[in-house]
């Protein structure tokens, strides 16, 4: 029975990203950016629960990567795709195709994730953005929309913005870019002194600007990765 926990709880991961694709096309952007939370937490603990057990398999990896593929690419996709839909017209672009370019970022995240089962090189570290990263960055938007700060509505909703920042993310899924990943394999500042600082800064951040800090927060990871292998 065991070999089969870590596989339930990623099918947990993307029965979170249908029910949160479903509220996308809803409107409910904000609960779909809790769901997508929600997702994430599964996908961190599928892979927990498989080296805690030894419950790793073939099958395990590749369903992960199907879950992963609606949850963290066809999820943010839309979420933007609906994003560009709200966000007030530019005179100079074609606002019936505009908010298809969101789907980009799904394009790009099957991409990564197929890159991502192939690469040897990916084991103990990532190379490009990670799929929940860039779904976390676009989940957190809606998420600061809803605090009602006039900023947060003439920067998010702004169409030149978010086709930037899709174009941005999904370059950085596939890119030869090295970055850490958060497994703390003991507890020795000098293994993990870059993971530390990146907890310790990311708590502060949170606790100064809630949910404006998240895309700050995948900032600071990308940062702090090309800082780590400049001075490994």
């Amino acid at each position: 029975m065991k070999k089969h926990i870590p596989n339930f709880i990623t099918c947990l991961n993307l029965f979170s990203g249908c029910v949160a694709l479903y509220l996308i096309f809803q409107n409910e952007l904000v609960y779909a950016s809790y769901l997508v939370g929600l997702a994430a937490v599964f996908d961190f603990l599928d892979g927990m629960v498989a080296r805690v057990l030894g419950a790793y398999s073939e099958i395990g990896k590749q369903l992960d990567s199907l879950a992963d593929v609606v949850s963290f690419g066809v999820v943010p996709g839309a979420m933007m795709f609906m994003l560009l839909q709200r966000a007030e017209e530019v005179s100079f672009l074609p606002e019936t195709i505009v908010p298809f370019a969101g789907f980009i970022i799904t394009v790009f995240s099957a991409l990564r994730l197929a890159k991502f089962n192939i690469d040897t090189r990916q084991t103990t570290s990532f190379i490009g953005l990670p799929t929940p990263a860039c779904a976390i960055f676009v989940a957190s938007l809606p998420l600061i929309l809803a605090s009602g700060e006039l900023m947060a509505f003439a920067i998010i909703l702004n169409k030149l913005v978010l086709l930037a920042a899709t174009l941005i993310l999904s370059f950085l899924l596939v890119a030869e870019l090295p970055l850490f990943a958060l497994k703390f394999k003991n507890l020795n500042w000098a293994d993990n002194s870059v993971r530390f600082i990146f907890v310790g800064l990311s708590v502060i951040l949170l606790a100064l600007l809630n949910f404006a800090a998240i895309p700050l927060i995948i900032v600071l990871y990308i940062v702090l990765s090309i800082f780590n292998k400049q001075t490994a």
